[in-house]
């Protein structure tokens, strides 16, 4: 039997193509003593790799190596005292069908906690971030007014169930009235704006948020954040997660334009990254698994499957094409 892999085969300039990538088969790969043998069952692609493929996400990939991300394996043979066959782990792994690990860094999973899945999203890095970063850096208070950027993504869906349950409003930024429903149906969002049919963000977010806003969580950047940032209110916290709307940029942005905003209104403005936080994992999914076990929060996933549709995937991000978390499933 042959093993799969996808690796980076171009660096991408501008939107990523499916002809950056590589679909190719390699030997099959043995456990040694202390090891174990994986196969691949739920892949996440998140928008964070962009960076990773064009060298300003370090670590970078290589060319002609595999991409890699978080990845829910399953346990086929092992050679390791820690690991039995038919284990479920998390952990950073290569796009490929099978593989072999040592086991360090690998998390055991619980399947009847939750899915498997869950473990990439609301129970993995996406509830993570969004926890975190909201608590740590937004504040949260009682009666305060959140905005959130890309707003029906994996991390957008979870944070403003959290900035909810915190007692906040929450508007949410999304690309279609499709995912305006659902935000407001699904997620307890308390309103929506559709960026790709509003001409003035500032004046939108001015007209839902007469009382202006406290916090910003940004998954998003650009334009969109500058019609947002307008309207803060003094003191206010923005957590900063991400910038997708830059992420497939050729040519390099000028400064932020907002400093005077900053500045007069005592902004606070901080970059989140999930990697500086892994001591306080264990907590933090106690109480997101305590959350979904009291229905207080609930998820959405985007399912592809095909091992084949990892580059597919991948790409559709940048085209809004997942509601919620974007996943593989590895038949």
């Amino acid at each position: 039997m042959k093993n799969r892999k996808i690796a980076l085969k171009n660096r991408p300039v501008g939107m990523p193509l499916l002809s950056d990538f590589s679909n190719e088969e390699e030997l099959m790969p043995v456990n040694r003593e202390g090891e174990i043998l994986l196969k691949s069952v739920y892949v996440s692609v998140d928008p964070y790799l962009r960076g990773k493929m064009n060298g300003t996400h370090p670590p970078i990939f290589e060319l002609n190596e595999p991409v890699a991300s978080k990845i829910i394996a399953e346990v086929i043979e092992s050679n390791n005292e820690n690991f039995k066959k038919g284990d479920y782990v998390s952990g950073y792994l290569n796009w490929v069908a099978y593989q072999v690990s040592d086991g360090n860094e690998l998390q055991k999973i619980d399947s009847t906690t939750a899915s498997l899945s869950a473990y990439l999203g609301v129970l993995g890095i996406t509830g993570l971030s969004a926890y975190i970063a909201l608590m740590d850096i937004g504040k949260p208070k009682k009666g305060e007014t959140m905005v959130v950027s890309g707003a029906a993504g994996a991390v957008g869906t979870i944070v403003g169930q959290i900035g909810k349950i915190m007692g906040c409003k929450v508007v949410g930024i999304v690309s279609t009235d499709e995912k305006i429903v659902l935000l407001k149906t699904k997620f307890g969002y308390d309103e929506a704006i559709n960026y790709k049919t509003t001409p003035d963000m500032k004046a939108a977010i001015a007209q839902l948020c007469p009382e202006g806003v406290d916090i910003y969580f940004d998954n998003v950047g650009g334009t969109i954040s500058d019609g947002v940032i307008a309207n803060m209110n003094n003191y206010g916290r923005i957590p900063v997660c991400g910038t997708i709307s830059n992420y497939n940029d050729i040519e390099e942005q000028t400064g932020p334009s907002l400093l005077p905003i900053v500045v007069y209104k005592f902004l606070t403005i901080q970059g989140f990254l999930i990697g500086d936080h892994a001591a306080r994992f264990p907590e933090v999914i106690a109480q997101l698994v305590a959350w979904l076990k009291d229905g207080k929060i609930t998820y959405s996933e985007t399912i592809i499957e095909g091992f084949d549709k990892l580059p597919e995937a991948f790409i559709g991000l940048f085209a809004g094409r997942n509601e919620g978390k974007m996943i593989v499933k590895i038949n």
